[in-house]
């Protein structure tokens, strides 16, 4: 794992994202409708991200010396998570500015995301360890949102779709809701205190400042996203509900 992961520096990482993105658009999804294949694209490059960002993550937190710090400097394994994950940031970037130019949010969300990444890979050189934490809490539902979404598309259309998206409904919120709303807030409390505390003086006071209210925000973004969809759920579960009973 460690060999594979060595190889991921940012211009490697790009040019895997962007194949993955022009093979899931001109060749696994070539019969969906343009809007629907660019969507579904995206996601195929986030399901090609999530889950080994997070075993890269983990990988590179073990096998790295003297790393389990807030402020310790990042390691050279750090580093090449922080590029992977990078390179996926840019792509869909890319695919947002080109397909979906008034997705304001996600578009903000993705530039946000690449600030903190880039200022800790480039710039501050110290504190992954914090940060690919909080990667490895962010992808760790991709699997399942990615899933989730793409049978959201053809729910409409595809009988299949339709009973995997409502099977997999509840736990994936249930799973989002304790990683985002409970998990991601308790580890960037301890983050904060460790940043006030003197122990975080090699990290600028410019930079943890800044992360802390790029995450924060993030958290309360995807903490009301989840609650929407919850409310969505609960909605739809309602409306079969009164259908069974008339």
């Amino acid at each position: 794992m460690d060999a594979v992961l060595w190889t991921l520096n940012l211009p490697t990482s790009l040019i895997m994202f962007l194949s993955m993105y022009l093979l899931a658009y001109f060749v696994i999804f070539r019969n969906w409708t343009s809007k629907l294949r660019a969507e579904v694209s995206s996601c195929f490059i986030s399901l090609v991200h999530g889950t080994p960002a997070v075993i890269f993550a983990v990988q590179a937190l073990l096998h790295s010396q003297n790393s389990h710090s807030y402020a310790s400097p990042n390691s050279d394994l750090h580093n090449r998570v922080l590029e992977f994950s990078m390179a996926y940031f840019l792509m869909d970037l890319f695919h947002y500015i080109v397909f979906f130019p008034t997705d304001i949010l996600f578009i903000l969300h993705h530039l946000a995301t690449l600030y903190v990444i880039v200022t800790c890979r480039y710039m501050v050189h110290y504190g992954a360890y914090g940060i690919l934490v909080l990667l490895t809490l962010a992808e760790i539902t991709s699997l399942c949102q990615n899933m989730w979404t793409i049978a959201g598309f053809r729910r409409a259309d595809v009988s299949v779709a339709a009973r995997l998206y409502v099977s997999l409904s509840p736990p994936f919120l249930a799973f989002y809701s304790v990683v985002r709303g409970i998990l991601g807030p308790l580890f960037v409390f301890k983050m904060v205190m460790f940043h006030l505390s003197e122990e975080a003086s090699l990290v600028p006071g410019w930079a943890w400042i800044s992360w802390m209210v790029v995450i924060v925000t993030g958290i309360l973004v995807s903490i009301l996203w989840v609650s929407n969809h919850w409310i969505e759920w609960l909605r739809e579960r309602s409306h079969l509900a009164q259908k069974k009973i008339r």
